[in-house]
C-alpha cells in the first residue's frame, strides 16, 4: 500500500500536502527535508501518485490506471532524476533530465513531477542550472527536492520552494508499526524504536538486520564484563569491533543507550522505562559499581568519539581511549592499577 495513511507520523506534513491537493493549490517545488532513511522518497512517491490520480474521493485511490503505473514504477510523468557519479548530481544531470525536459507537455497527466533524490549532492552549477527553471516553471511542473541537509541549497532555491521539515516519529508509533506491520517481537522493537531514534527506515532496517543483532550482543557482552578487562583483551576487543559491517555510530549508539539505561536505573530503580531490562542483571551492577558523574563521564566520552571519527581521527586510537575511558569510569581497573571512578566515592 502506498496511501498517506501508511506515511507513519509526519501528521504536519501530510496535512500540508493534502490540503494542497484538495485546494488545488499545488507549489512547483517542494524540499522535504529529513535524515536518511527517514522516509522522505515514501512521501515524494505517495504526493506523486496523488497528484497523477485520475480517481474520485481520497488521492492517491491506488486502483486508477495512473496510480496502478505510479505503483509499479512506470508512470511516464513521474520523473526520478538519477545520476551516475555516486556523490554528484552535475549540472549536465539536472539539464538534460529536468531543464530540457519540462518543455515536454505532460502524456496524459495533469503534472509532470521530477523527484530528485539526495538534492544535497547538486553542484552549484547544478542547482543554478534548476534555478532557472524555478524562475520560470510550466505550469504543470512539480520539482521535489529531497535532502538530508537543507543547508546545502542555494538561499534562491529555498526562497521558491515550500520547505517541509521531517520530525522524529514517536517510539510508541514506531514500535507499533514494528510489531503490527513486520511482526518483530515486542522487546526487539522497543531496542530498535529507541535506537532508531525517530527514523522509521532506520527502525525497519535495524529489525531485519541480523548485522544489528550481532552487534548488540557483542556490544553488550563487552560492557558488561569490561571492568575486568586487562589492556590486551581491550585492544582484542577494539580489534573485534572493526569487523561490524554497520557503522560504528551505530555500536557507540548502543553503548549510549546501555550507559543511558545504567543511569535511569540508578537515579529511579525502576525497570519499566529500561531499554535493555532483559539484561537487568548486568545493568543493575554496572549502576551500582559507576558513580553518576562516572556514568555521565562515559556518555560524553562516546559522544568524543563520535566527534573525533568524524574528524578522521585514527579509529584504533580513537577506540582504545574510548573503551579504557569506560573502563575507568565504571569502577574497573585502569593500566596504573588503580580503581575507577565507583559508586561510593
Amino acid at each position: 500500500m502506498a496511501g498517506f495513511q501508511d506515511i507513519i507520523g509526519q501528521e504536519q506534513i501530510k496535512e500540508h500536502l493534502r490540503n494542497a491537493l484538495s485546494t488545488g493549490r499545488v507549489s512547483h517545488a517542494y524540499i522535504i527535508n529529513g535524515e536518511k532513511s527517514s522516509g522522505k522518497e515514501f512521501i515524494a512517491r505517495v504526493f506523486a501518485m496523488a497528484l497523477q490520480c485520475e480517481g474520485k474521493g481520497e488521492k492517491p485511490c491506488q486502483e486508477c490506471g495512473s496510480c496502478k503505473k505510479a505503483l509499479s514504477g512506470n508512470h511516464p510523468d513521474i520523473i526520478r532524476v538519477v545520476h551516475e557519479k555516486p556523490n554528484t548530481i552535475s549540472v549536465d544531470d539536472i539539464r538534460e533530465q529536468v531543464n530540457t525536459d519540462v518543455a515536454i507537455k505532460p502524456y496524459g497527466s495533469a503534472h509532470k513531477v521530477y523527484i530528485v533524490n539526495e538534492a544535497e549532492k547538486m553542484t552549484a552549477q547544478a542547482q543554478n542550472a534548476l534555478l532557472k527553471t524555478l524562475e520560470e516553471p510550466p505550469e504543470y511542473v512539480v520539482i521535489l527536492l529531497l535532502t538530508s541537509n537543507v543547508d546545502s541549497l542555494l538561499p534562491t532555491i529555498l526562497s521558491r520552494s515550500v520547505v517541509l521539515n521531517m520530525k522524529p516519529v514517536p517510539d510508541e508509533l514506531v514500535k507499533r508499526y514494528l510489531c503490527g506491520q513486520l511482526h518483530v517481537p515486542d522487546y526487539q522493537a522497543e531496542v530498535c524504536a529507541a535506537f532508531a531514534r525517530g527514523n522509521i527506515g532506520k527502525a525497519k532496517a535495524l529489525a531485519s538486520s541480523e548485522d544489528f543483532e550481532q552487534i548488540k550482543a557483542e556490544a553488550l557482552s563487552l560492557l558488561k564484563y569490561i571492568q575486568d578487562m586487562d589492556l590486551n583483551e581491550i585492544v582484542m576487543a577494539v580489534k573485534k569491533i572493526t569487523e561490524y559491517k554497520l557503522e560504528i555510530n551505530d555500536y557507540l549508539d548502543i553503548c549510549a543507550i546501555w550507559y543511558r539505561d545504567a543511569l535511569l536505573f540508578k537515579a529511579t530503580n525502576d525497570v519499566n522505562h529500561l531499554i535493555f531490562r532483559e539484561e537487568l542483571q548486568a545493568l543493575r551492577r554496572t549502576a551500582q559499581r559507576s558513580s553518576y558523574e562516572g556514568i555521565e563521564n562515559i556518555i560524553e566520552a562516546l559522544d568524543t568519539a563520535k566527534r573525533r571519527l568524524d574528524s578522521n581521527v585514527n579509529f584504533e586510537l580513537v577506540m582504545e581511549l574510548l573503551m579504557l575511558n569506560i573502563q575507568e569510569n565504571s569502577g574497573g581497573e585502569r593500566r596504573d592499577g588503580h580503581s575507577g571512578n565507583r559508586s561510593d566515592r
